[in-house]
This record gives structure tokens, sequence and C-alpha cells, in this order.
């Protein structure tokens, strides 16, 4: 009898330990949105890079940077590298005038890490919609640790008038769900 009971509560320690997220569960909110560690214009809305992602393996990360920034960046390459006028007027009218948007998803296996499932939508105060991008540029994601696999895309960012808050939802089609972010734009 000890063994059968001792055999069923590894059995379901196994099951908890290896659970995949349940598709269309939503997911739990901040009271209030919280600063992100890595981005100081970035706000989390949603509880996505807490320990209890890591275990359902389903974690979306999004950086902003600002127009201002990406310039500061191709001056200082211009003095480290001793660019070329051409190289560096290439790289100017390359900056996108409202800066760049990051969105890094971490997913258990290659295949789930595919930026096409993510579709961005932005949108200010009002909820009117100020960009949308249906599906990112598609691929795999790249090995990043234990059973997780990475998969990053960078796309231009709108430009605002005036600086303001928009709210950056990202939906993935295969888990059927929302991750919110609060962008203060620059």
């Amino acid at each position: 009898m000890k063994r059968i009971i001792l055999l069923a509560a590894l059995l379901t320690c196994t099951l908890a330990a290896s659970a995949q997220y349940m598709p269309g569960k939503p997911r739990k909110k901040y009271m209030v949105a919280k600063k992100d560690e890595e981005c100081q214009y970035v706000l989390n809305v949603t509880k996505n890079t807490d320990e209890d992602a890591e275990v359902d393996a389903c974690v979306t990360r999004v950086a902003y940077r600002p127009y201002a920034d990406l310039l500061t960046e191709i001056d200082a390459l211009k003095k480290i590298k001793s660019w070329a006028d051409t190289t560096y007027q290439r790289r100017f009218s390359q900056l996108p005038p409202g800066g760049e948007l990051s969105v890094t998803m971490y997913r258990r296996g290659s295949a789930n890490a595919d930026p096409a499932l993510l579709s961005v939508v932005g949108k200010d105060k009002e909820g009117k919609e100020v960009f949308n991008v249906p599906s990112l540029e598609a691929g795999n994601g790249r090995f990043w640790n234990r059973d997780l696999y990475m998969s990053k895309r960078t796309i231009p960012f709108v430009k605002t008038e005036a600086p303001q808050d928009i709210t950056v939802l990202i939906n993935d089609a295969k888990t059927k769900q929302t991750f919110e972010y609060i962008i203060k734009t620059q």
C-alpha cells in the first residue's frame, strides 16, 4: 500500500514539474503597473516574468528605445569606428522616427517560439489604435537555456507629437494569451 501511495505521489510531482501552460488562461495583472527592470520606458501590466511564467515556459518581454537613444548610439559608433559620411548618412536615414520596439519571447520548444504567432497593437489613452502589426516576421527560436527557446524581433515604433503613454498589447495566437505593457514615449 505504501508503494502505491509513494508511486502516486511521485507521479503527481513529476506531472506538476512538467506543467505546460493551458491555452486561453488569462494572465494575472499587477494592481499598479510595475516598472521593468531592464527598460526604463516600459511598465509591465501583466505578470509574465515571474516564477510562474518560467514554470509555464511562456514569457514575453518588451523593450523600447526612443529616437534620441538610437541617434546617440550611431553618433558614438561613428566616432569609435571612424565611419565615412556615407555610412553615417545611410545609418541615419534608417533610423525609425519614433524609435524601436523589441519583442522577445521565451517558449518551450523551437516551433513554439515562432514570432509569427504574435500580433502587436498599440493604443493611446483614449483607446485609439496608433499602430497594428498583425504578425511579426516568422522564424524558429534559438536555444536559450534548459528547455526554453528565444526569439527576438525589432519593429519601428510610431512617432508621437508629444511624450505620452502608449498601451501595447501582444497577443499570442497559440497560447491565446494577451500580454499588456505601457510604453512611456519620448
